[in-house]
């Protein structure tokens, strides 16, 4: 579904990405873990086609990606979804107008059919009759989810998830990692999400792949990377202070 293999991306001679191997196989939930500054969040950008990589092969759904013309990317974006960190909904649009901006802009739709989809999407993320309502007037718990209904409203086959938890109280949290295995479960999605958050990491993972310094170092079910004997997973997942990673 999402393939990189062997990517490389460096940022003013300095490398980031060294070699990256990473599969977020399909009707799974592959969840990349690791701390800050090791790539994760190249390597969703590049995977949505925002930054380019210096070598290696990446694949999305069974396309390579630096082959594609621009017509060929936009089509082949269509079927990809976006949670972001902050939601990123537009401030001056409605409800309504943020989870049905991608069908209004690439499918065309007409306005009934968009209504129509938009309170089904909403309603399957636990929101109802607040499509009038704007983003300022939302908490901070119902923004992420209306972003995770406008990630999913067009049906997509991948969904990308950046940080799903940041900012979120424990319980909505664990809301929002609820919400993400049921859309895998009721609609097929595969999902590939990037977070340092191992509560949520081990709840919502199939599979688990923890990048550090560029490049996956370990990878399996959430139990192979609790069970891990690598010096610096084990400081990770402990919490220590001691260790390979440097604050």
């Amino acid at each position: 579904m999402a393939v990189l293999e062997g990517v490389e991306k460096s940022f003013q001679g300095e490398p980031l990405l060294r070699g990256l191997d990473l599969e977020a196989r399909a009707g799974e939930v592959t969840v990349v873990l690791g701390g800050s500054g090791g790539g994760k969040s190249t390597t969703l950008r590049i995977l949505l086609g925002l930054e380019s990589y210096d070598a290696g092969s990446v694949r999305l759904l069974g396309r390579e990606v630096r082959d594609l013309g621009r017509v060929e990317t936009r089509e082949l974006m269509m079927q990809v979804g976006m949670l972001f960190q902050f939601g990123a909904l537009f401030d001056s649009m409605t409800v309504e107008e943020n989870v049905g901006f991608a069908l209004r802009h690439t499918r065309g739709w007409q306005r009934a059919e968009i209504a129509d989809l938009v309170r089904e999407t909403l309603l399957m993320v636990g929101l109802k009759d607040i499509q009038g309502r704007y983003p300022s007037e939302l908490s901070g718990g119902m923004r992420k989810r209306v972003a995770l209904a406008r990630g999913i409203a067009h049906n997509p086959r991948l969904l990308l998830v950046d940080e799903p938890t940041t900012g979120l109280d424990p319980i909505m949290a664990d809301t929002i990692s609820e919400l993400i295995l049921q859309m895998r479960d009721r609609l097929g999605v595969t999902v590939l999400c990037i977070t340092h958050d191992l509560g949520a990491a081990f709840k919502i993972a199939d599979r688990i792949a923890f990048l550090y310094q560029g490049r996956v170092i370990e990878s399996g079910s959430p139990d192979e990377l609790r069970a891990s004997t690598h010096e610096v997973v084990r400081q990770f997942l402990s919490g220590s202070a001691h260790g390979p990673i440097h604050g």
